[in-house]
């Protein structure tokens, strides 16, 4: 009979575009012992995590809670909800999530209205406003931070313009939140996901999602069923809402411990400090990937911090087996690029807890021996 060993994972020091490495602290967390998804004791840190989700998210939005699966989950979660078939939505691609919005917005019957930069490049709110002048939609749809080109979309604005014309406006905050203000109220953001694998330093496996008093009212008008079961929020929210809870599925227990603690640590470093510090280790990373010749696919003024896409330089062609050496050699893993970026440009991610000075430190010196 065939035997198995003890599971026995590297400890990698992950600085690529996702998952970041856990705080021990989150993954202490789900070793807890196991509770009943509507234990009295559950039912408390679901009110917490709530409470600090809104915190993170900067809104006061009622319905803000964790869904059950990465953070694609969430993302289908702010299309199937909202999309009937024949409802338009406009939706900004300048990288591969916008795609990706894109092709779920499609499956669900919507009228999809696609408005393009180069990748790298974000969208201006007269750029948008055309769009919406040409014809209404029902959503507008931008991804804030690109995880695929590394750049940060401007938000100011862009509710008040989507309101103006009658639209909702949703975004993606995937590898935003966390470690750039996400600012829902002062925006007007009606819907907005994200994931925990990224800046809040949890493992995947939930997806953060606010939605505003606005969209909740579009969400009842609906003429017809949410298409997707699972992800219906119509059934969803009466589990996560006030007074008796209503059972939809099993919630991920562990998972949920997870998120409270890495949001405790949220709370607990403050958003300012935690924002000041993926800045300023980017910055250093910047600063010393150009010392080594490389330039940022991304202007300054555009640049996400938690995600830098460094170009390859010219006569680069063994950047696969660097990348190789990197994870063999000194256990960093860093990726490449993805989509049209692809052989262009290397993803290196600065996330919640993988953003420390002496992971910076040993990259650029890892790089500048192997190159």
């Amino acid at each position: 009979m065939q035997t198995f060993s003890d599971l026995d994972t590297p400890s990698r020091i992950l600085l690529g575009p996702g998952p970041s490495m856990a705080h021990p602290r989150v993954l202490r967390a789900m070793a807890q012992p196991l509770v009943g998804h509507l234990d009295p004791k559950f039912l408390e840190l679901m009110a917490e995590i709530q409470t600090m989700l809104r915190l993170v998210f900067q809104t006061e939005n009622e319905l803000t809670i964790p869904m059950s699966g990465t953070g694609s989950a969430a993302m289908e979660a702010s299309v199937c909800n909202f999309i009937e078939p024949g409802d338009e939505i406009i939706i900004g691609v300048n990288g591969y999530f916008g795609e990706r919005l894109c092709d779920m917005a499609g499956r669900y019957g919507a009228v999809v209205r696609r408005i393009e930069k180069p990748w790298g490049q974000v969208f201006t709110p007269a750029e948008v406003e055309a769009e919406l002048q040409q014809k209404p939609a029902k959503i507008v749809a931008l991804v804030h931070a690109e995880t695929s080109t590394g750049a940060l979309q401007p938000m100011e604005g862009m509710g008040q313009l989507a309101h103006q014309h009658g639209a909702l406006l949703l975004i993606d905050t995937v590898t935003s939140l966390g470690g750039v203000p996400v600012k829902i109220d002062e925006w007007g953001v009606d819907i907005a996901y994200s994931g925990t694998q990224k800046c809040l330093s949890c493992p995947p496996g939930l997806s953060p999602l606010t939605i505003s008093p606005r969209a909740r009212e579009v969400l009842h008008r609906r003429k017809s069923p949410v298409k997707n079961w699972y992800l219906d929020l119509t059934m969803i929210e009466r589990y996560w809402g006030t007074g008796t809870r209503m059972y939809h599925h099993t919630a991920p227990i562990s998972m949920n411990y997870a998120l409270r603690e890495a949001l405790r640590l949220v709370v607990e470093e403050g958003l300012e400090s935690r924002f000041a510090r993926h800045r300023r280790l980017a910055e250093m990373l910047w600063n010393g990937l150009e010392s080594l010749g490389f330039e940022m696919h991304v202007p300054a003024e555009h640049r996400l911090p938690p995600l830098t896409t460094p170009r390859l330089p010219a006569g680069l062609e063994n950047e696969a087996q660097i990348r190789r050496q990197l994870l063999d050699i000194y256990n960093i893993e860093i990726a490449g690029g993805l989509g049209q970026l692809g052989g262009q440009v290397w993803r290196i991610g600065l996330m919640g807890y993988s953003a420390r000075p002496e992971n910076v430190l040993l990259l650029l010196s890892a790089l500048k021996e192997l190159m």
